[in-house]
């Protein structure tokens, strides 16, 4: 089989529930909060200006922009459970395809699932087509430092 579909059959054999006791969850806690902050570090202080630019932010008020900044809590907390539920994933591959590193299995995992749906959100999202590019590069960058890091995180653990 190729490592494809050896990662879809790890991923959806439900009778497996042994290779859930062999995660450590520590490890999976930690790699989220670490890609939680690179996150922040990616979209803000290093991407910020051009993102704020990609999506108007920038011609907003600065009243306006504090508003839109007050509703960001609940789409925090649903980005974090997204990085937690993808963390548990990644480890879950780790565990049940041992011939395969887990950086290997990091990118993999991003080539395959990442870069694809994250290119179709920006073509099929509403983005100015010029900035389609720049858009899903910044997208892309950030999710492979994040799988990255996970990657380091639970390999070390």
């Amino acid at each position: 089989m190729t490592l494809l579909s050896n990662c879809i059959v790890a991923i959806v054999n439900l009778r497996d529930y042994h290779t859930f006791m062999t995660i450590n969850y520590l490890a999976v806690a930690l790699a989220a909060i670490a890609q939680f902050v690179f996150g922040a570090i990616w979209y803000m202080p290093v991407f910020g200006n051009l993102w704020g630019k990609i999506h108007g932010f920038d011609k907003l008020s600065k009243i306006d922009q504090a508003e839109a900044r007050k509703g960001m809590t609940p789409l925090l907390v649903v980005q974090f459970i997204g990085t937690v539920v993808t963390t548990l994933v990644l480890a879950k591959l780790i565990v049940v395809l041992p011939d395969y590193s887990a950086f290997m299995l990091a990118i993999m995992v991003w080539i395959g699932f990442f870069v694809p749906t994250q290119v179709a959100a920006v073509m099929f999202g509403a983005t100015n087509t010029k900035w389609m590019v720049t858009k899903s590069a910044i997208m892309a960058g950030g999710s492979l430092g994040c799988l990255l890091i996970a990657a380091v995180i639970l390999n070390a653990m």
